[in-house]
């Protein structure tokens, strides 16, 4: 016996709403309890490929997670694990780290023309113009790895491209986590929480 549409949808729905959670590393552990909202200007399921695709403006959010694309495409496998894909010009994510040390959550920002966030493994790959930013440290490439468990990642230049290229090198601004100080002013107590990022646009 086929199951209605609405069952259909909360089944998509639950499917997204667990791949959510692996989007991005760092997230904070309160976002996996929160509900999943998505809007899209078209979707369809498909019960026999454990497969929904969400087309056309598509936005997700679960509690500071905020990913924007204009397509996703997520699959389940016979384990209930997810694999989602993200594609747009460029697909891009936010998201509020845990707190830290007594500072607040940092946020991290990313964006590539293409996301594949791997539920079982925990693992977020992000192709083709590449980018994350955290804490105002930027890292640029063709190809970034997170793997959630470790909090690792790595940074990969496109694959044969010349190293003179712009496409051949792996670029970083670090910035420095102590203020300047000013010596014609008094020292004022050291800060070890980064400032606030500004609300995303």
């Amino acid at each position: 016996m086929k199951r209605s549409k609405y069952a259909r949808i909360a089944a998509a729905l639950a499917t997204v709403s667990l791949a959510l959670t692996a989007v991005p590393a760092l997230a904070e552990k309160a976002d996996k309890e929160k509900p999943t909202n998505i809007e899209s200007n078209k979707m369809s399921s498909d019960d026999t490929k454990r497969m929904s695709i969400f087309e056309g403006n598509v936005l997700m959010t679960k509690g500071t997670a905020i990913v924007r694309a204009d397509r996703i495409v997520v699959r389940q496998d016979a384990d209930g694990f997810q694999f989602a894909t993200a594609y747009g010009n460029p697909v891009r994510f936010r998201q509020k780290g845990d707190p830290k040390g007594g500072c607040e959550g940092v946020w991290t920002d990313g964006e590539a023309l293409r996301i594949e966030v791997d539920d079982r493994n925990e693992q977020v790959h992000l192709y083709e113009r590449a980018r994350i930013t955290r804490d105002k440290d930027v890292v640029n490439g063709e190809y970034i790895f997170l793997d959630q468990r470790t909090e690792f990642f790595s940074v990969s230049a496109a694959k044969g491209a010349a190293p003179t290229s712009p496409e051949g090198r792996v670029k970083a601004v670090l910035q420095p986590k102590i203020a300047a100080v000013d010596p014609a002013k008094p020292a004022a107590p050291a800060s070890r929480c980064p400032p606030s990022a500004p609300a995303a646009k």
